[in-house]
């Protein structure tokens, strides 16, 4: 089996660990399931402590923008809604479950989720909401990530717009952490803005004839110029040490919000979930295009079975996903 198929597997058995990324999708309240229809974000980067480690994508202009690393590679099922509909997406960490950290403490950030024909083409992200920092203070104020979607266990809602014409799409959520965005990825790799988009497949059933205006580009909807990207979330009037001057507002990235979009995105009851609550460690990560699969006992005993080169493809049409033998 090829390399990319063996990291594929890896997804569909629930083997996932990023920094932070959708575990489930609640439709009208109601689990579609454990990983079903979420494009799950690789592991980048070789196993440091067990198979976990952190992986926002920090380069602007990387296609790991879209949908996160090996973002092309199609989630094996599809969930179906209609205009509407309220969908809660499900973030975590480690865990499933309502005593996971969903994101670090100290990441604090926005949150957006843009709309898009599936696949994207030139401009064909529209943003329907975001949230940045909303309520002012020392050290960091309220943030959209850390006090907000921490706070309600990684839930993040939001709904189709109405009227929305049927077809495949892809939604992706993004939660930004600006803990080290004092400066550019640019000038200093080592720091910058961390970006954690994931995307979820959707069929919207109906006989709406709303069609999505035109929108953005990943890459290209961000730019190291943006204030939004490079932002001292701990900067203040207090704080003298700074040799820059400190501001008290935060210009959320992107463009607006679609006037199409609904005005309120209220969350909703939800059901049980179904399907598993833990991820098993990584065997498979990429890093600089190269695909590693290992086997490993324990954080000190790993074997690498072999490598292969890997580009991502995203497809000028859309394309059938292959059903899934096993999903958990």
């Amino acid at each position: 089996m090829h390399l990319s198929a063996i990291f594929l597997a890896s997804f569909l058995q629930g083997s996932a660990h990023a920094h932070t990324f959708i575990w489930g999708v609640f439709v009208n309240g109601v689990d579609q399931g454990t990983f079903k229809g979420i494009r799950i974000p690789a592991y980048n980067g070789a196993p440091g402590g067990g198979g976990y480690n952190n992986s926002p994508v920090k380069n602007l202009t990387s296609i790991d923008m879209r949908c996160n690393v090996m973002g092309d590679i199609q989630a094996p099922d599809t969930i179906k809604v209609a205009p509407g509909d309220n969908l809660t997406f499900d973030w975590h960490h480690d865990y499933r479950n309502l005593t996971d950290d969903i994101i670090a403490d100290s990441h604090h950030g926005p949150s957006l989720i843009y709309l898009s024909p599936d696949p994207p083409t030139e401009n064909s992200f529209v943003k329907i909401w975001h949230e940045g920092l909303y309520q002012e203070g020392l050290p960091a104020g309220k943030w959209s990530t850390t006090s907000n979607m921490r706070a309600k266990n990684g839930r993040m809602n939001m709904r189709i717009p109405a009227g929305l014409k049927a077809g495949k799409y892809l939604i992706r959520a993004e939660m930004i952490g600006l803990h080290e965005g004092e400066v550019s990825f640019l000038k200093n790799p080592i720091r910058g803005a961390q970006f954690y988009p994931d995307c979820v497949q959707v069929e919207v059933v109906g006989d709406g004839d709303v069609e999505l205006p035109k929108g953005v580009s990943f890459p290209g909807a961000y730019s190291y110029e943006d204030p939004g990207v490079v932002y001292d979330v701990y900067c203040s009037k207090e704080q003298a040490t700074r040799t820059y001057k400190c501001t008290t507002t935060y210009p959320i990235p992107g463009p607006t919000v679609w006037s199409g979009a609904w005005a309120e995105t209220t969350s909703v009851p939800t059901s049980g979930i179904v399907g598993p609550t833990t991820a098993t460690p990584w065997s498979t990560w990429i890093k600089n295009s190269v695909v590693t699969s290992a086997t490993f006992t324990d954080k000190k005993s790993i074997t690498v079975l072999g490598t292969s080169t890997y580009k991502a493809k995203w497809s000028a049409t859309y394309q059938t996903p292959t059903p899934a033998t096993k999903r958990w």
